[in-house]
């Protein structure tokens, strides 16, 4: 895996936030960070394939044999590779672009009932369906450092009792609806205790909706993102879930967040120390029923997100 950036920094103050140990930190920070903060880094922890079993593709037929092989194994993707429908990628992968522009194009990932992933640094473009698709139970998934835009669907969806995943320093551009956390009102029994996700340092950047948009998943952690030119909402919380939305800088957004969307039942929103320009006014409801956060974390002071997000969101930043 890559290695760890240099981390600029400033001596940190401890606070308490969010049930647990958190350090306030006052300067811009960006680093690639070797492996996932939040959800992701629980139940085990996501080290992805194996660093020492690599495989560099360019070819869509070797794209899709490499993400489907059952070894344990990290997979380069080199240049933009045009592919049709959805891709499965299973357990134990790496999945990596090399350089700033290198992924795929026509189509996207489906991860379905795998455990221990990881997808970095690609461009995800013009898929015929979801981009990036998590599903039927996948756990300890890290999506960190994509440019994504233009797809057909969500560009990153997770549903159906997946669980244990961070959504780090991706750039989402250009699309309309953005981030779906869990995908039906009527999925209670496989959803409740479940689709715990950690969304941080993401840019989002002239969309419209689903930043995410939440059934059920209780907390969901959405810290340090960059919201710019929002076209409907930012985080929406629906179906009784909680959601903690934590530091995020808020620029041109008329709905931060909202407790209700479409015909589904209204949720839960705790907010803390949101940073607003030209932003309207975070909605909330009973937010004591919003968990605390299971995991320590270093929170960015909400001034400085915007431009640490953009210099670090996206490819070619690993």
């Amino acid at each position: 895996m890559p290695t760890r950036r240099t981390v600029l920094s400033t001596l940190s103050a401890g606070v308490l936030a969010a049930g647990g140990l958190v350090a306030a930190t006052p300067a811009p920070v960006w680093a690639a960070e070797s492996s996932p903060v939040g959800y992701a880094s629980l139940n085990g922890g996501t080290s992805g394939g194996s660093s020492s079993t690599v495989v560099t593709v360019t070819t869509a037929a070797a794209l899709k044999s490499a993400l489907s092989s059952g070894t344990s194994q990290t997979v380069r993707v080199s240049g933009l590779i045009t592919i049709s429908g959805m891709y499965s990628v299973a357990s134990n992968k790496t999945v990596i672009g090399v350089g700033a522009s290198s992924g795929i194009t026509g189509g996207g990932f489906n991860l379905s009932g795998v455990r221990n992933v990881i997808i970095r640094n690609l461009v995800f473009r013009n898929a015929s369906d979801d981009s990036i698709n998590v599903q039927e139970g996948s756990t300890n998934i890290w999506i960190d450092h994509n440019d994504l835009a233009n797809g057909y669907d969500g560009l990153i969806d997770i549903k159906r009792g997946s669980d244990y995943i961070t959504v780090s320093w991706n750039r989402l551009h250009d699309h309309d609806k953005s981030m779906l956390l869990g995908h039906s009102d009527d999925n209670a029994s496989q959803d409740l205790g479940k689709l715990r996700v950690t969304y941080k340092h993401n840019w989002f950047d002239g969309t419209n909706q689903r930043h995410p948009r939440v059934r059920f998943a209780n907390p969901v952690h959405v810290l340090n993102n960059y919201y710019s030119n929002i076209g409907s909402y930012g985080v929406a919380s629906t179906m009784n879930a909680g959601v903690f939305v934590e530091r995020n800088y808020f620029e041109n957004v008329a709905n931060p967040t909202v407790t209700q969307t479409g015909d589904s039942d209204p949720g839960n929103i705790k907010v803390l120390n949101n940073y607003k320009v030209n932003s309207g006014t975070e909605q909330v409801r009973n937010g004591a029923s919003v968990a605390a956060i299971p995991y320590s974390y270093t929170p960015q002071a909400n001034n400085t997100v915007k431009a640490t997000v953009v210099a670090g969101a996206g490819t070619g930043k690993i």
